[in-house]
């Protein structure tokens, strides 16, 4: 007959994670945003380009709606 070993395990905390305290909105207060709608945007066209910061992005339409953003 073999004989097997008690072991005593002890619970496991749950982790804390560094991101779990949501900042204070009156110290952190959101930005302004503008909102404008894609048919605004593309004003009839697929594709759209934008420069940012002296880069050129691309922002198009796929078939089925969804947006794109390319560098």
């Amino acid at each position: 007959m073999v004989k097997r070993r008690s072991y005593h395990h002890q619970p496991i905390a749950p982790r804390q994670h560094a991101m779990s305290v949501i900042p204070n909105r009156d110290v952190y207060p959101p930005k302004s945003i503008l909102s404008v709608t894609s048919q605004t945007l593309f004003a009839g066209a697929d594709e759209l380009e934008i420069t940012h910061q002296g880069s050129q992005y691309r922002l198009r339409q796929t078939a089925l709606g969804k947006l794109i953003l390319t560098k």
